[in-house]
């Protein structure tokens, strides 16, 4: 999906808008006015036949601070007794692999990271929370991920970062893009609180 959406980018169709690329799927935005679906689907059918396997290495390493604290990770505590693990063994297994952005969805900003430990695979809540902080840090099944947003969620919450990662008046607007590797590293709550203050 990475290498559709990078030659649509460098060889766009007529009316071609934006792609976004996700697990197994990609969505393909165009102007109406510019180019009909049929065109465009042809134009698609023919690329796809074509697409050369791109050289898509990673180009950037992202490092995020995460505070384990217990006031930042309000699910921690129950996960460890869940998987039979110490809460240091999940603060060691989690900031232990270099994670891939494998799509940004959800809402604007939210990195899908896959590279999650085995040991440390979680089932979602039954219920989700209706208001989960900005900058929380959580798993869900194979996953890990980061809320770049307040919103309501359902991931087992195990930290959180200062780092904010939607942007909105930069460009891009998200820190994160589709292919960055992620390297969590621990912080304590006081570095937390001063980095905090300097978010801007």
């Amino acid at each position: 999906m990475r290498a559709v959406a990078a030659t649509l980018q460098t060889s766009p169709f007529k009316g071609f808008v934006e792609a976004v690329p996700a697990f197994t799927s990609i969505t393909v935005l165009y102007d109406l006015q510019k180019i009909t679906y049929s065109e465009a689907e042809a134009y698609l059918s023919e690329m796809l036949k074509v697409i050369p396997e791109a050289d898509l290495r990673a180009e950037r390493t992202v490092e995020i601070p995460v505070c384990y604290a217990e006031a930042f990770a309000p699910d921690l505590k129950a996960l460890a007794a869940y998987l039979n693990l110490s809460v240091q063994d999940i603060i060691d297994l989690h900031t232990q692999p270099l994670y891939e952005v494998a799509m940004i969805g959800f809402v604007p900003a939210f990195p899908y990271l896959i590279g999650l430990p085995e040991k440390l695979y979680a089932p979602r809540h039954a219920s989700p929370r209706l208001a989960v902080p900005a900058g929380s840090v959580g798993l869900a099944g194979k996953q890990t991920g980061i809320y770049p947003l307040e919103t309501p969620g359902g991931w087992q919450l195990i930290g959180r970062t200062p780092i904010k990662l939607f942007r909105p008046d930069a460009e891009p607007p998200t820190v994160l893009q589709s292919g960055d590797l992620v390297k969590f590293y621990p912080i304590s709550e006081r570095e937390f609180l001063e980095r905090s203050q300097h978010v801007r």
